[in-house]
């Protein structure tokens, strides 16, 4: 890949890349630690660049403001979230003085969830995220191919359904090296993790998870489905 296509760009001019590209980066971006690809991430798209975050941990926001302190964290909040994600937003907020951005619902049917799931996390999920990042270029998850079957095979980077580019920093990591990072840094986690809630989502469609080894068991128990939407490529 040449010199050109790396170099970063003006603040108010992005880089373009083609998926041929972005496979080429996904591929040597295994070889990199996350900080490495964050600051990638950083110095092409900001400030056109968003991270989202669920707030069961804050590994990758951790991670992000130590190469951009500045750098806006997206929070969907679907007016259906336990009390505990909540109060871990917060609990972040403060602890790292986020440029936190809450996408919030305005109105929606309180019984959507039940009657039509996937509308439901369509309006309420999908809906906010496009209009948060209305006017980026990249966005940043911590979305790890230990979590489930249907992403064992994320990439590192790639465009998303809408064009962007999408960058997963922290997905060839595995249980053990979350742990080991929250750990090591004293990372603010949701309470709910320790009460069984491996994958925390919305809380009428999230139980503690049903079966050890697959985190995202929980998540729509009893339904056949194992994704929101908010990760399709």
């Amino acid at each position: 890949m040449s010199d050109t296509t790396l170099r970063p760009p003006e603040a108010d001019n992005p880089t373009q890349f083609t998926d041929e590209e972005l496979a080429e980066l996904s591929v040597e971006f295994e070889r990199l630690p996350a900080t490495k690809i964050i600051q990638w991430a950083v110095d092409n798209f900001a400030p056109h660049l968003a991270l989202t975050a669920s707030m069961t941990d804050a590994v990758l926001i951790d991670l992000a403001v130590k190469v951009d302190p500045a750098i806006e964290v997206v929070f969907i909040d679907t007016g259906y979230h336990f009390p505990e994600t909540l109060e871990t937003v917060e609990r972040v907020r403060r602890h790292y003085g986020l440029n936190l951005r809450i996408m919030t619902v305005a109105a929606h049917n309180e019984e959507l969830w039940r009657l039509d799931p996937e509308n439901c996390c369509s309006a309420v999920k999908v809906g906010q995220l496009d209009r948060a990042l209305a006017g980026k270029a990249a966005w940043m998850s911590g979305l790890r191919r230990a979590e489930a079957d249907s992403r064992i095979k994320a990439p590192l980077v790639a465009h998303d359904l809408r064009g962007l580019v999408k960058v997963n920093p922290i997905a060839m990591w595995s249980d053990e090296d979350v742990a080991g990072y929250v750990a090591d840094h004293d990372i603010i986690v949701n309470p709910l993790l320790s009460q069984g809630y491996l994958s925390i989502g919305c809380q009428p469609c999230t139980v503690p998870a049903t079966d050890p080894d697959d985190p995202r068991s929980g998540r729509w128990a009893g339904r056949d489905r194992t994704e929101c939407g908010l990760h399709e490529i």
